[in-house]
């Protein structure tokens, strides 16, 4: 795909996105992934069912739940806190994930 069709679908992206958050970053922060991604494969770990068809080689519960976040299935709210006082919730579905 070409840079002039990311960058327009990613313009695209970034208006729906900015509709949903109003303040801070729409991009979900590496901490956030960590933190999202750590409490998912603690969750695999002690037998909760997994959300996406599992490839046949990974056993691994921090691959899983990596997977399971690019699939945007993962029912997860963060609560981001400002030095205002003020917080926002938002569903890690409608954030931005950063390319690796």
């Amino acid at each position: 795909m070409s840079s002039f069709l990311e960058s327009r679908e990613l313009r695209k992206l970034y208006k729906e996105v900015r509709k949903t958050i109003k303040i801070g970053s729409i991009f979900l922060t590496r901490y956030e992934k960590a933190r999202i991604t750590g409490a998912r494969a603690l969750q695999i770990s002690f037998g909760a069912p997994i959300l996406i068809a599992k490839p046949k080689n990974v056993i691994d519960p921090i691959k899983i739940a990596l997977l399971e976040l690019k699939a945007k299935i993962l029912p997860l709210t963060i609560r981001r806190e400002y030095p205002s006082g003020e917080h926002e919730d938002i569903s890690i579905n409608k954030l931005i994930l950063k390319k690796d």
